[in-house]
């Protein structure tokens, strides 16, 4: 036993350190107006009071939520996709999931400035579009869901490829056996998918449901380089709010409670993923 915690300690030293203290202060942090030369007063819930009444805030809230609705079934329905096309290749299988991976080793900026170009009004996909006789997309400039969905267009191909290895790793865990005995009974591609995949996959459904809906609640960098935004706050996220609040008006105090806020968010909503995994798996 004192072994293990020997072994543990470090991590757990360095947890302390970089994630339990930073995350009890910038609690603290929420509930005064620190300033950038240290100084501060206590004011209770005001920060908090601010961002539910502020206008901004909450277009910036609902801006989010509507990201997640078309992000995360986007980027599971792709990396679960992608997943069992690569678990049903055996010559060169390294190659194929290296190529499909890569995406996600770029940055988050490369990824914005090469869909930006793609999807600009001047790109090729637009180009495509004029050359069948249509009008040009704006799909940086137009309705709010379109260019939320480009943005997450642009999130799904450079993130893809985690989520993609994680469920990969639980197609391998099943048992062959399982499909040639679904074979023999004359099982449908289809009825193997929905009554032998998706029940032994559960649990890696559920780990990359959860770290993709707090990737999409966390939008910012493909948001900022795409669209600054833009137009009209109309990709103007959560996190882009906490950027605003703490880096260009220096309210430090109004940032940490955004923290706060959207930490709580995803802690419901991580709870609630878990609850119905589990109702469903009883």
């Amino acid at each position: 036993m004192t072994a293990g915690l020997l072994f543990v300690l470090p991590m757990l030293v360095l947890f302390v350190m970089f994630r339990a203290f930073p995350a009890l202060g910038a609690i603290g942090l929420s509930f005064t107006n620190y300033k950038l030369s240290g100084d501060f007063d206590v004011v209770g819930l005001k920060n908090y009071a601010d961002f539910f009444t502020s206008e901004v805030a909450r277009n910036a809230l609902a801006t989010t939520l509507l990201y997640a609705v078309i992000y995360v079934p986007l980027v599971l329905a792709v990396a679960l996709g992608i997943a069992l096309l690569l678990n049903h290749i055996v010559w060169g299988s390294g190659l194929f999931r290296s190529m499909m991976f890569l995406p996600y080793v770029t940055s988050f900026v490369l990824a914005g400035i090469i869909w930006t170009w793609l999807l600009s009004l001047e790109g090729p996909i637009n180009a495509v579009v004029g050359a069948l006789g249509q009008a040009p997309i704006p799909f940086l400039s137009g309705a709010q869901p379109l260019i939320l969905t480009s943005i997450a267009s642009a999130s799904v191909w450079h993130g893809y490829g985690y989520s993609m290895l994680i469920l990969l790793a639980g197609l391998k865990t099943i048992p062959e056996e399982l499909y040639e005995s679904a074979r023999i009974d004359g099982a449908t591609a289809w009825r193997q998918f929905r009554h032998i995949t998706l029940p032994l996959l559960r649990p890696s459904l559920f780990f990359v449901l959860v770290i993709e809906t707090i990737a999409a609640f966390q939008v910012f960098d493909t948001a900022y380089v795409m669209t600054g935004g833009g137009p009209a706050r109309a990709s103007y996220s959560l996190v882009y709010f906490l950027y605003d609040s703490a880096f260009r008006y220096f309210n430090f105090g109004q940032a940490a409670a955004v923290g706060v806020v959207l930490f709580a968010i995803v802690l419901v909503l991580s709870l609630v993923q878990r609850l119905v995994l589990d109702r469903e798996t009883a």
